[in-house]
């Protein structure tokens, strides 16, 4: 293919095909994440560092993306989607709901240590229309995209409530629980990022410790 003929695009990138859009929008995302697991910050990301890390012309992003803020927004849902998995994963073969709740919040927090700029990105972002969330009932009137991004949360509910089933908590409302459990892991992974010379106690002693007390598990 010669650089005069219709496959070819600027820069030595060649164009996708007819029905290959997917593709392209595929590698936005991708370089997009690239950009934010090397460089650590959001602020990083602009159409044009996304459109030379892809190897594309800048335009060609708007023909997928309306914006950087829609570009994060799809990077947001597939970070979301992986820490959900990466819980999942990690306790599927456990089938004592104590051991499952406790391994999927050592997971959790993994996750914020080992992808610090997915993490950040997933709960450090400043956005006004961030829905507000005050109960269970209202998770379901939330819009498809943010309804998406809670399942990783409901994910602790659920193990909280199996862990009430079968009368390993005390919990009366596993949700709001699991609330102030996940409001507290987040701190756990945010405190020992920005203050790494205090005399943090073993991650996950104090991660299990956090679990059975919130959760209200029984001795």
């Amino acid at each position: 293919m010669t650089a005069d003929s219709p496959g070819a695009a600027s820069g030595g990138r060649t164009r996708n095909r007819r029905g290959e859009g997917g593709l392209l929008r595929d590698e936005i995302v991708a370089a997009a994440e690239r950009i934010l697991e090397r460089e650590g910050n959001e602020d990083a990301l602009t159409l044009r560092s996304v459109a030379r890390e892809a190897g594309i012309a800048a335009p060609s992003i708007y023909a997928h993306f309306a914006d950087r803020e829609a570009i994060l927004d799809a990077v947001l849902d597939i970070a979301y989607e992986r820490l959900r998995r990466l819980v999942l994963d990690t306790v599927a073969e456990i089938d004592d709901p104590v051991e499952s709740l406790l391994a999927g919040c050592r997971a959790y927090v993994r996750f914020g240590f080992d992808e610090p700029a997915r993490y950040t990105v997933l709960f450090g972002r400043r956005r006004a229309d961030r829905p507000v969330i005050t109960s269970a009932q209202s998770l379901a009137d939330l819009p498809p995209e943010w309804r998406r991004r809670t399942e990783s949360f409901m994910v602790m509910v659920d193990a909280l409530a199996a862990c009430v089933k079968t009368g390993r908590s005390a919990s009366t409302d596993p949700f709001t629980d699991a609330t102030a459990l996940w409001t507290s892991l987040h701190g756990a992974v945010v405190m020992r990022q920005f203050v790494p010379g205090f005399p943090w106690p073993p991650v996950e002693e104090a991660v299990d410790a956090m679990v059975r007390r919130l959760a209200l598990i029984r001795p």
